[in-house]
């Protein structure tokens, strides 16, 4: 989808480019929210997609909320409700407006993060996506109101302008991913609450992660989606399946080879020794898909 009508606000924009990122309040209403939220529980219910979703029956959980309710990965691929909201008409001006080419959708996931589950260490999304040239731009749908107490977002304002960052480990007993990245010296991470309906865009060299959910009975269900702009020539191979807004299907290639990629393999080794030191934990999460090692 192109155009050249200007969707957001110059402030808007002079927002994002100074900052990283740019919060839309009301981009749903509660309605409409509730409706995707609900449509997701139901795919939930029907139970496992293969390579996809795989959860399981809570007495088979062993108290990890996140063995019962893990993230969906890419339901646009095998659900069509999904692909229309990935491709929703309302994203692609915004969408080019900040990434200032045409946008093309290229990864989709759902977060039901249940009350006491893991948060996600700070990280970046481009150290996962590859995309090159440029960067990823995150679509962050909050379907619940979110705050700290259920493990809403936190960003670190400023942060695009950085390269990506070689990981460490990341505490398995806070965060249901291994990769985490320190917060440069002059920058700070700053918690963010949205309201049911609100989205966030983020370039794919922003920090940002998320706390445990420490509350007994709120959910913080949200659908995130990933775009890259049109020029863009490669990417990882998972994410190499683009589509303009229109559903036609893009061709990408794949950038996967590499070794650690902008960290190198020595830098990479460490971290999962790291994460292999954390025992059971690292364990756990790598049987039960939670968590991979590069």
């Amino acid at each position: 989808m192109t155009t050249t009508t200007q969707t957001l606000t110059d402030e808007q924009l002079d927002q994002f480019h100074r900052d990283g990122y740019l919060i839309l309040r009301g981009f749903l209403s509660r309605v409409e929210a509730t409706a995707w939220r609900e449509h997701f529980m139901e795919l939930h219910a029907r139970g496992p997609v293969e390579e996809y979703f795989n959860p399981r029956p809570l007495e088979e959980a062993d108290g990890d909320m996140l063995k019962a309710y893990p993230r969906m990965l890419m339901p646009h691929r095998w659900d069509e409700t999904s692909k229309e909201y990935f491709l929703d008409a309302r994203l692609g001006p915004i969408l080019q407006d900040l990434l200032g080419e045409e946008p093309l959708a290229a990864q989709s996931m759902f977060y039901f993060k249940p009350p006491g589950a893991r948060g996600q260490a700070l990280h970046q999304d481009d150290f996962y996506l590859r995309t090159a040239p440029g960067r990823c731009l995150a679509a962050w749908l909050s379907l619940d109101d979110t705050d700290s107490e259920n493990g809403g977002l936190s960003v670190v304002p400023g942060s695009h302008k950085l390269p990506i960052l070689c990981p460490h480990a990341a505490d398995l007993r806070r965060s249901f991913t291994i990769e985490e990245v320190d917060v440069p010296e002059g920058l700070e991470a700053v918690p963010v609450e949205l309201q049911q309906g609100d989205i966030m865009f983020f370039a794919g060299n922003v920090i940002h992660g998320s706390q445990p959910n420490v509350t007994s009975d709120r959910f913080r269900r949200s659908f995130i989606c990933h775009y890259v702009p049109r020029s863009t020539e490669s990417m990882s191979s998972w994410y190499t399946e683009l589509f303009r807004f229109n559903g036609e299907p893009v061709p990408c290639e794949d950038n996967s080879q590499g070794g650690g990629g902008p960290c190198g393999t020595e830098e990479i080794e460490a971290m999962r020794a790291g994460v292999l030191a954390q025992g059971e934990l690292a364990r756990v999460g790598i049987e039960q898909g939670a968590i991979g090692l590069p």
